[in-house]
């Protein structure tokens, strides 16, 4: 391969016509009568350059007359410029071979290609990108959508569960109202009952005041005055060293027989203070027997509260 540069090749392509013949025989003619020239104008002003003898001599007249002018010497002419160097002609350049030409059409074309292929490279990651932030754009448009439709869902069921709620207070309130007007009309009922029980009784000669509220023709509960009695009774049989808290109640079921000896006794509700209750339970139980009402009887059963300070 030649190893003339890339543009010298171009410059003498093989498609060119070649160049005129006689241009070195020219250029040889031309350079000669320009030496001929320059030598003949330097010999025609050479002869110039050397100064003429000088004499000087005063004249004196009778009449004055005016001297003549002083000679003044000509300026010498101005050298002629030497001629311009002609360019060298320039040196054959050896054409390239068809195979060269092949080869640089060949480089050529794989770099038009490798070009290509670049753009369409730029062009696919282009795409891509394109693509992908379609897909982004996509998926959150996606996740929008999924979010508005939990919020439908929800705010439905809200309203579905308010609904319930509603229709379930509205169901309660319907019932009470219901239950208060059937115990309107039970009261209403009982009372009527227990008016003509009474308009009954007093007919039979029941012995009740006229606020008694009993259905009996006698009062067959104690007086008034028979709990504290018992009480009376009690407590002095009661042991108790403790100091309680605040002051609790105890209930106490007393059962007896109608001559007022205590036959059973238990705990109906407890003070929270067991050292209290047992001291209670343990007096009734020393008590034995528990005195007589107003009217001479002993009830059968008594429910009575104890206190630490009564």
């Amino acid at each position: 391969m030649s190893s003339l540069p890339l543009g010298a090749r171009h410059l003498h392509d093989p498609l060119r016509p070649p160049a005129p013949p006689g241009m070195g025989r020219g250029f040889a003619f031309a350079l000669v009568a320009h030496a001929a020239l320059l030598a003949a104008l330097s010999a025609g002003v050479s002869w110039r350059t050397q100064d003429p003898p000088a004499f000087e001599a005063e004249l004196w007249s009778a009449v004055p007359q005016a001297a003549a002018p002083k000679l003044v010497e000509p300026e010498p002419e101005p050298e002629p410029e030497p001629p311009k160097p002609e360019p060298k002609p320039e040196p054959k350049v050896q054409q390239p071979s068809p195979e060269e030409l092949q080869a640089e059409r060949d480089a050529e074309i794989a770099i038009a290609k490798a070009k290509e292929k670049k753009k369409l490279e730029a062009e696919r990651l282009r795409l891509a990108e394109l693509e992908a932030e379609r897909k982004k754009q996509l998926a959150q448009k996606e996740k929008e959508r999924e979010k508005l439709e939990r919020e439908k869902q929800l705010q439905a069921k809200r309203e579905a569960e308010d609904k319930l709620k509603k229709e379930k207070l509205d169901k309660q309130l319907k019932e009470k109202q219901a239950k208060a007007e059937d115990a309107k009309r039970e009261a209403k009922l009982e009372a009527q009952r227990q008016e003509n029980l009474r308009r009954i009784q007093g007919m039979a000669g029941a012995s009740g005041g006229p606020g008694a509220t009993g259905s009996a023709l006698k009062s067959s509960g104690p007086s008034a005055s028979y709990g504290g009695r018992i009480k009376a009774r009690i407590r002095p049989n009661i042991i108790y060293t403790d100091i309680p808290e605040g002051n609790p109640v105890a209930e106490v079921e007393v059962r007896t027989l109608p001559s007022g000896q205590i036959v059973a006794s238990k705990l109906l509700k407890s003070s929270g203070d067991a050292e209290w209750d047992r001291a209670v339970l343990r007096a009734i139980d020393k008590t034995e027997t528990l005195p007589r009402d107003t009217d001479g009887r002993v009830p059968p059963v008594l429910v009575i509260s104890f206190q630490p300070r009564e």
